[in-house]
């Protein structure tokens, strides 16, 4: 795995959970904070194939034109 080093800064009580997060699985506090920043993203970011997925058919009153009418420029 590639990886490049980045500094953030963690208040006091952020930096107390890590801890005991790190404590209780024995990993260390660089893999408690890649696994926790990979579990947000998987929920923020949104995956824009399963958006466009999701959204197909959504207006069902669109008329689209016959494939006749289709610019071909």
């Amino acid at each position: 795995m590639s990886a490049v080093r980045t500094q953030v800064y963690l208040t006091e009580e952020q930096r107390a959970r890590i801890d005991v997060v790190v404590a209780e699985t024995g990993g260390t506090l660089a893999e408690v904070v890649r696994a926790a920043l990979d579990e947000y993203l998987e929920t923020q970011v949104p995956d824009a194939a399963a958006a466009l997925a999701a959204t197909f058919g959504a207006d069902p009153g669109v008329e689209v034109p016959p494939r006749s009418e289709w610019d071909r420029g």
